[in-house]
C-alpha cells in the first residue's frame, strides 16, 4: 500500500521521491527585507502571549522596516546637510528631535553620541538698541513736489 501513489508522510504534499520545491520565506511573501520568522522567535520566546497568530510577526515585521526606513531618510538628509556622506549618532538625534512624531514617540530616549539640539534662549542673546537700528537705516529725504 506504500506505493500506490499516496503521498508519504513528512513528503510535504508531494509523490515519494518527487523533486523538493524551493522554499520561499514570509519575508519574501510579503515583500518586506525585516524577518519574520525571526521576529515570530522573539515573540514566542519573550512569552508575551501564549499564543502568537501568524499575521502579528509580519505586521510588527512592516512597522519596524517603515520606522527604520523613516529615521535613515531623516538622518541621511541631516548627514547631506553637515556635508557628510557617513550618518552618525549625532545626524540620527538631529532628524528624530526635529521631526514631530519621531519625537514624540521617542521622547524618553537618550541617543548616544547624539549632543544635544542647538538652542540658545532668546533672553540670552543681546538686544538691539533703537540707536543702531536708526543708523542701520537711511534716512530717505522726502521728495519735493513736482510743480
Amino acid at each position: 500500500m506504500e506505493g500506490t501513489g499516496k503521498s508519504r508522510k513528512g513528503a510535504a504534499g508531494r509523490k515519494a521521491g518527487g523533486p523538493k520545491k524551493k522554499s520561499v520565506s514570509r519575508s519574501v511573501k510579503a515583500g518586506l527585507q525585516f524577518p519574520v520568522g525571526r521576529l515570530a522567535r522573539y515573540l514566542k520566546a519573550g512569552r508575551y502571549a501564549r499564543r502568537v497568530g501568524t499575521g502579528a510577526p509580519v505586521y510588527l515585521a512592516a512597522v519596524l522596516e517603515y520606522l527604520a526606513a523613516e529615521v535613515l531618510e531623516l538622518a541621511g538628509n541631516a548627514a547631506r546637510d553637515n556635508k557628510k556622506r557617513t550618518i552618525n549618532p549625532r545626524h540620527i538625534l538631529l532628524a528624530v528631535r526635529n521631526d514631530e512624531e519621531l519625537g514624540k514617540l521617542l521622547s524618553g530616549v537618550t541617543i548616544a553620541y547624539g549632543g544635544v539640539l542647538p538652542n540658545i534662549n532668546p533672553v540670552l542673546l543681546p538686544k538691539k538698541s533703537e540707536k543702531l537700528k536708526e543708523a542701520k537705516s537711511p534716512t530717505k529725504s522726502p521728495k519735493k513736489a513736482a510743480v
